[in-house]
């Protein structure tokens, strides 16, 4: 099966500078033929887009809220089968595919309220005579591109707002795992959704290119790697863009000494292995207290040799693969480094059984005695790699995590409101959690990386992307007297 654009309503085949095979990374198995498009397929989709962006604007925000009620229906609808193909295109196991899929409805469902959410301000009599309002309005075109990670949720946070709002939008998914991107087209013209409001181009970075100095693109979303949102970022603002780029990740999880231990371990070990490690909250560093990091590291271990590894459509696998060979050996070169710069290799991940498997696996690894300055404690894995950093107390666990030149999220595990209270103000990171190893905001809340994980001043979700894919009007107004 070889996969078309999206353009205009229709799925269409178009000019393409070659292909790639999609595979399954749990078997190695081809899924699907990918086209790289050529930058004229970005065009076309531009074209579309623009062609009813006018239109689209005046709709009712009621009626096109609407729209994003027929579209949250059809997920639900469709939940389990939109979490198969996640697991299937993706690695990961079921249950966190279902979350991926609940997470996004949840920011459909945001979507919903877009006609509060576009609500201005108004003040009358704010002279004498003189009123002054302000009101929302559209950019007008607007384009995503998104990772394989998370291939429903992540397009999911972007365009039900974007559209809600009155903008139409051109998402160009990962060509890794495009294929939850091609059912969300599907759907949404089953909503009832116009033909061009939502327009869909695979490919790399030529149409990426295509997209960040097309004139008639108004901002760009982007999820992905920090090298490449800072090349999104530098490339798309210099074009005039307004642009929201969330990056990389290097997340710290302090444990002290008073943490429950049995639900830190239990938390911290979903945290760092969880879909192959392969997300942007991920657990990376445990940043432990010296009085309990024997123990502590001796049962995380003890965890981590046990975790069942497989397919993630087989019942109670939790490891599954990784998304391609090769980003299994880019792991694989930080084990081996953090090895040759002297931490303690506790769990060797590359010793599992299924690495020799047609699928793309590798195992749980845990790393002890690491320093703050080793490359596997401050480079980005974005694999099941843990690395423990021992410390005498939180203020040294806070000056560690701050070092990173990245702020996505941090966690503090403790039974003390004292030193929470701390950690809230002085980590710096965007998004903390307190005994919660994954602190991923709710849709109504930012997805509020710091530092070098976010390039842009609003971020993605919540009122920021309402402000993010809006423009304001401020009219001020005095009438006379006939």
């Amino acid at each position: 099966m070889k996969l078309k654009n999206y353009i205009g309503g229709e799925f269409c085949a178009g000019e393409e500078v070659g292909v790639l095979e999609v595979p399954n990374p749990a078997t190695g198995e081809q899924l699907a033929e990918l086209p790289l498009s050529a930058a004229s397929e970005a065009e076309k989709a531009v074209a579309a887009a623009l062609s009813v962006a006018a239109d689209w604007a005046v709709v009712p925000v009621v009626e096109r809220a609407r729209v994003m009620f027929r579209y949250r229906d059809l997920l639900e609808r469709y939940k389990e089968d939109l979490a198969v193909l996640v697991t299937t295109e993706n690695g990961k196991n079921l249950e966190d595919a279902r979350g991926e899929v609940r997470r996004g409805i949840e920011v459909v469902e945001f979507a919903c309220g877009m006609p509060t959410l576009m609500m201005g301000q108004t003040v009358p009599d704010v002279s004498r005579g003189i009123d002054s309002e302000v009101y929302r309005y559209p950019l007008g075109v607007v384009a995503g591109i998104t990772p394989f990670n998370f291939p429903l949720m992540v397009p999911l946070w972007l365009y039900p707002i974007a559209i809600a709002c009155g903008n139409t939008f051109i998402l160009k998914p990962s060509e890794r795992t495009p294929l939850s991107a091609v059912r969300q087209a599907e759907l949404l013209a089953e909503a009832g959704l116009p033909a061009g409001v939502f327009n869909m181009v695979h490919g790399g970075k030529e149409v990426v290119d295509a997209l960040l100095a097309h004139p008639d693109i108004q901002a760009i979303s982007f999820v992905g790697s920090a090298p490449v949102a800072e090349y999104v970022y530098r490339t798309a603002a210099a074009h005039g863009k307004r642009v929201q780029a969330l990056a990389g990740a290097k997340n710290h999880h302090i444990i002290l000494r008073d943490a429950p231990l049995d639900r830190t371990i239990e938390i911290l070990v979903a945290s760092a292995y969880g879909n192959a490690g392969e997300r942007c909250l991920a657990g990376s560093v445990a940043v432990v207290e010296e009085a309990i990091a024997d123990e502590l590291v001796s049962r995380l271990a003890a965890a981590a040799r046990v975790l069942p590894m497989g397919s993630g459509l087989e019942p109670g696998k939790e490891l599954g693969p990784v998304i391609r060979p090769e980003h299994r050996d880019r792991i694989v070169r930080f084990i081996e480094q953090g090895v040759a710069e002297g931490a303690v290799l506790v769990c060797d991940g590359r010793q599992a059984p299924l690495v020799q498997s047609p699928g793309f696996f590798l195992g749980a690894t845990l790393f002890d005695h690491v320093r703050p300055e080793m490359t596997i404690a401050r480079e980005e894995i974005f694999g099941p790699v843990l690395s423990v950093i021992r410390v005498q107390d939180l203020d040294e666990a806070i000056a560690i995590a701050n070092l990173s030149r990245y702020g996505n999220a941090a966690v503090l595990y403790t039974q003390s409101g004292a030193a929470a209270r701390k950690f809230r103000e002085r980590i710096q990171a965007g998004m903390i959690g307190v005994n919660v190893g994954v602190p991923a905001p709710m849709a109504f809340y930012p997805f509020s990386g710091w530092k070098g994980s976010f390039y842009g001043d609003l971020h993605a979700t919540g009122r920021d992307g309402v402000e993010f894919y809006t423009r304001k009007k401020v009219v001020t107004t005095r009438w006379f007297d006939s």
